[in-house]
């Protein structure tokens, strides 16, 4: 949301990108969470649907590519929106995948009694 106020510009670069920025290390705690509690308790398989989102963040924590740059915001901004809604797109594509596998076990919990 932020990318599309700084594109029409209805915010400065300084405001969206600290922002952003703010928002990026609770997002790849989360992450990093998640896939750890999928581990943890056993989901292999959504473990490894997590992987690749985790091995990107701390790929680019580690190069120190995470937080946007204020002077270069706006040469970034069509990738940093593309790569928004990608990470976007794999999330609900979790959170779907999350939602049917609890359904599914609820339902074969359910038969079984």
């Amino acid at each position: 949301m932020c990318l599309a106020d700084l594109e029409f510009d209805y915010i400065n670069p300084y405001d969206s990108s600290s922002r952003i920025n703010k928002a990026i290390m609770p997002e790849y705690i989360t992450e990093a969470a998640l896939c750890l509690f999928y581990l943890v308790t056993g989901h292999w398989c959504m473990s490894l649907i997590c992987a690749p989102y985790l091995y990107y963040n701390v790929r680019l924590y580690t190069r120190q590519k995470h937080l946007i740059d204020v002077t270069e915001i706006f040469n970034q901004l069509h990738a940093e929106k593309k790569q928004r809604l990608c990470k976007l797109f794999y999330l609900i594509v979790l959170l779907f995948l999350a939602i049917f596998w609890m359904i599914l076990t609820a339902l074969e919990d359910h038969d079984m009694d």
